[in-house]
């Protein structure tokens, strides 16, 4: 028997080896029609920010008479006359308040959710990854009008937690469904042992899953923040207070005031998405890493 359980070891610790061995995989040099897609794509995805770029720093008759070239000469002052007269300090202030309420409420709800889905033998559980999946489906349409009658009632109407609230019902479901994806790869040994020694279900998500599922967190965190900062139907809907105004609705605002000045508009519009830009440029990497991690990123 001993020998019978020592080559069964054996050739299980083969089979882990050969499994963490990485594979080798011959690279070929990328063609030029390789090289061509890129371009385009990079042309096509950054021409549109370089271009209203340029149009926030021309004049009014200038962008009419060049609306495609440089500008002649560089007027910075439109960006700090698009910062005052929109009032973007107060809804950048109000979205970074909503922005950040949102994602602590996700991340803590789905955290929860997606550990007892993923490592818990929880009652139900398929019906309520159904219901995931059909809640995500659903148009956030549909909930406009109930959610107003019922925001009212509730003294929800006009207030930044109200708003928060609204995205955490409303994003939770797609974060839930992506963190869980992540933590089933995550291997359960380590979790075993601590419940050998007597640590609690808590203590195990906060001690041991949270720091090896802290890119799937970063991830959802990412994404969730995005569609917070950038959504409007409901912000426009439940926000009527001009200095509760998040920015989307603060430059909606702007834009139907100065329809005529685009170079303000343009320059009003670079303020709102420099902010989002530069931390997906700074975070890129770990939310690619943990998108592919989940399984949910494609091949």
């Amino acid at each position: 028997m001993i020998p019978a359980v020592a080559t069964v070891a054996t050739a299980r610790e083969e089979r882990i080896a050969s499994v963490a061995r990485p594979a080798v995989r011959a690279r070929r040099p990328a063609g030029v029609a390789t090289f061509v897609v890129l371009i385009a794509l990079a042309i096509f995805s950054i021409g549109p920010i370089v271009l209203t770029f340029f149009n926030a720093l021309k004049t009014q008759p200038e962008l009419a008479a060049n609306p495609l070239g440089l500008p002649a000469h560089w007027q910075w002052s439109n960006f700090v006359t698009a910062w005052v007269d929109a009032n973007m300090a107060a809804g950048l202030a109000n979205s970074v308040v909503v922005v950040l309420g949102s994602v602590a409420l996700i991340c803590v709800v789905s955290l929860c959710a997606a550990y007892a889905l993923s490592r818990l033998k929880v009652r139900g559980g398929t019906g309520f990854m159904s219901y995931l999946l059909v809640s995500n489906s659903l148009p956030t349409q549909m909930f406009l009008v109930p959610l107003f009658y019922l925001w009212t009632g509730l003294g929800l109407y006009d207030t930044l937690l109200g708003l928060i609230l609204i995205y955490a019902g409303i994003y939770s479901p797609f974060a839930t469904l992506l963190l869980r994806s992540f933590m089933i790869a995550l291997p359960p040994e380590l979790e075993e042992a601590a419940r050998i020694d007597g640590a609690g279900e808590l203590r195990i998500l906060l001690r041991i899953v949270l720091p090896n599922a802290l890119p799937g967190v970063l991830t959802i965190a990412l994404v969730t923040g995005l569609s917070a900062y950038n959504e409007f139907l409901f912000a426009v809907t439940f926000i009527q207070s001009s200095e509760l105004m998040p920015l989307s609705t603060t430059f909606f605002s702007f834009q139907q005031g100065y329809t005529q000045d685009f170079t303000l508009i343009s320059a009003a519009g670079l303020i709102m998405i420099a902010p989002m830009l530069v931390l997906f440029l700074a975070l890129q990497r770990r939310f690619i890493e943990g998108l592919s991690a989940s399984g949910m990123g494609g091949t």
